[in-house]
Order: C-alpha cells, then structure tokens, then sequence
C-alpha cells in the first residue's frame, strides 16, 4: 500500500481528451486541425495549426455525463415501508442501465480495450458496452415515527469509478393491519445523493427526491409480496476536471522552458526593455502554444424525471427484489432554457430515453 503503481484504466473509462472541435477557419482560409495523430495514434499538438487551441465538445460531454449520471443515479429500489426502528436491512444491489452505445460520444469519451502486447489503449472505443453495470452494498436502518436512513457504495463494472452516498425516507402511512386503514397503499417520501469517484477526468455527483406507494401482499403466513410504484426527480451535477486536449505532446520540452516570466526570469522585447511580469512560460527556441491546449468543459446541470416500480419478495428474513425505472420525460425536454443551449441548439439534443433494470438481495433482521 505504501508503494506507487502505474495508472490503469478500464475500457468504459471517461477519455474526455477525445471531445473536441477543431476551430473555425479564418475568413477566405481553410480549416486546420488543432492536433494530429501520432504513428502509434497518440493525440499530439499540430504546428500548422498556427497556435490555435482546440475547442471543447460541450454537448458531447454534457451527454455523457447524463448518461453515466443516471446508471450511478440513487435508484429508489424499496417499498413505502421502513424496516421499523427495531429493524435493518443489509443487501446486494445490481442495476444494468441502457446507454446509446452507438453514439459519437461514447465511442469516443471512453477508453477503448487495451492492446494485450503494448498495453496501449485504442484510440476510440469501437464497441463500447451496451449497459453500464452498477453494483452495490446497501445497509438501511429504521427510526421512529416513520424515519430510515440509508448507506450505500457501490462501483460502475469496467470502469475504475465507485460510487457512495446515503438516503434518507419518511414514511407518512405504513403499518396499518386493520379497518379501512389497512385497504389503503402506504405512502413515503424521501431524498437521496451519489457521488463518484476513481477518475481526475470528471466530478459526479446526483441528488433525488422521490415518493412511492406500495402494499404488502401476504401470502400463508411466511410470504410478503409488496409491488410499489413512484415518481423521482433527479438533479445532476457533472464537472470536467483539467483535461489535457494533446496528451502525447510535452508542453514543456516544446516549448525549452526556461522558466516563468518574473522579476526572477525576465524577459526582453524585441526593443530590448523588459516586458510585464506576467507569470506565463518563457520559452528558448521553442513554442508555448500547446501550454494553451489544457481546458475545462462547461459544467452540466441537469434535470431528469423518472418512472419506477418494481415487487419485493420476502421469507422469514430473505428478501428479493426486482425493479424497472425509465425516463418519462425525455432530457431534452426537462432541460429548456438557453443556459442548454449551445450554439442555438439545446446540447441534449438526440439523447435518447434510457431505462435500468434492476435486482437486489438481501436479509432483514
């Protein structure tokens, strides 16, 4: 543990390097890439490009993000009924999340297969997995007056991110067993949050709000059959870390760098008096252009409506579950406004509907 390690990464890996748009031509000039392809496909800076930086993909990215924002999303997979304050519930929770696995955007946001001779990875991901696997370990523990709390970490299959973070329901109607009160379903409500982690390409993080009804079946005497349906909202907030749009080019040997322009290292003009101190790379025979090339992406806020239900199985102690939740608002739609728009156009544009399948087992003590 106390030893260093070489980078790893898993092919459904986030590679936001590969979301760029070149720049736009100059008036009456023509259109010249911002990188080339290296001979073993490693992206580098392209001097013809005459210092122009590249230009982030917003809309790709903000894609991706809603996508690996709804896998990793809180999925609300319980019925309206706590475990009871005497109660908790330990459990293993796998969900398998739809993506558009043939979009631009995964094929070239994600890392690809690596190569099993040079360990290199491919320069695209020209199969990119079809769902994203979500598996975690939940631990629910009830409160009085209808309160429970949740923990939960988890880990998305063929990627090096985990997940965590923790739910909180009140349950407003459960537990009734007699007279009109026990015809009616039980009602609760609750929030919920996931952050994400393993990767310096991007911060994930989902928050929710949901509400579900449900009603206990039982079944001679040992079996519970609880089906339940709800409604989630869900707000996501994706950040690009700094990500470095020529990665195989070396800013600093292209450039010689001798150092930052200071009261330390100055720097002369071409009429020989000191120019500002300005802090940027001073350069001997070289070039600061790709120093230009490390970039942020706009950041994603986003709203998402979701559909979910589902039934819960319980013997004695065992419990198992299955669960479906899909969109019942399309992205693009629950996100007008111009701060979604880019270049007059709304940047979930085409994002298709996704839906998760989900199943869970587990012991109630």
């Amino acid at each position: 543990m106390a030893s260093s390690s070489l980078a790893a990464a898993d092919a459904m890996d986030p590679a936001l390097a590969r979301l760029v748009r070149d720049p736009e031509p100059s008036l009456g000039g023509a259109a010249v890439p911002c990188r080339i392809t290296g001979p073993e496909g490693g992206l580098y800076y392209n001097p013809a490009s005459r210092y122009q930086r590249c230009l982030t993909d917003d809309a790709a990215f903000a894609k991706l993000i809603a996508q690996y924002g709804f896998a990793v999303a809180p999925s609300a997979m319980h019925s309206a009924r706590t475990t009871g304050y005497g109660g908790f519930e330990i459990g293993i929770e796998a969900n398998y999340t739809k993506i558009d696995s043939d979009a631009d955007y995964w094929k070239q946001g994600t890392q690809g297969p690596q190569d099993p001779t040079s360990k290199n990875f491919s320069i695209e991901n020209r199969s990119p997995d079809s769902f994203l696997q979500h598996y975690s370990l939940k631990v629910r523990k009830g409160f009085p007056f209808g309160f429970e709390l949740t923990g939960a970490v988890g880990f998305l299959a063929n990627t090096s991110l985990v997940s965590a973070g923790a739910d909180v329901r009140w349950s407003l109607f459960e537990g009734f067993r007699r007279g009109l009160p026990a015809i009616l379903p039980e009602l609760a409500v609750g929030g919920s949050v996931r952050s994400v982690t393993g990767t310096e390409e991007f911060q994930l993080t989902v928050a929710g709000a949901d509400a579900v009804i449900s009603k206990p079946l039982p079944i001679a005497g040992t079996v519970v059959i609880t089906p339940y349906a709800g409604y989630q909202w869900l707000r996501i907030f994706g950040d690009s870390g700094l990500i470095d749009l020529t990665p195989n080019t070396d800013a600093v040997n292209f450039c010689n760098f001798r150092g930052a322009n200071s009261p330390v290292n100055p720097v002369q003009g071409q009429d020989g008096n000191p120019l500002p101190h300005d802090g940027q790379p001073v350069c001997e025979g070289g070039s600061q252009a790709d120093f230009n090339n490390t970039v942020v992406f706009d950041a994603v806020r986003m709203n998402r409506h979701r559909l979910h239900f589902g039934a819960q199985l319980r013997f004695q102690m065992v419990k198992l579950g299955a669960h479906f939740i899909t969109d019942i608002v399309s992205p693009e739609d629950a996100n007008q406004g111009a701060a979604n728009e880019i270049d007059g156009e709304n940047k979930f544009a085409g994002l298709g509907s996704q839906w998760t399948l989900g199943i869970d087992l587990g012991a109630m003590f």
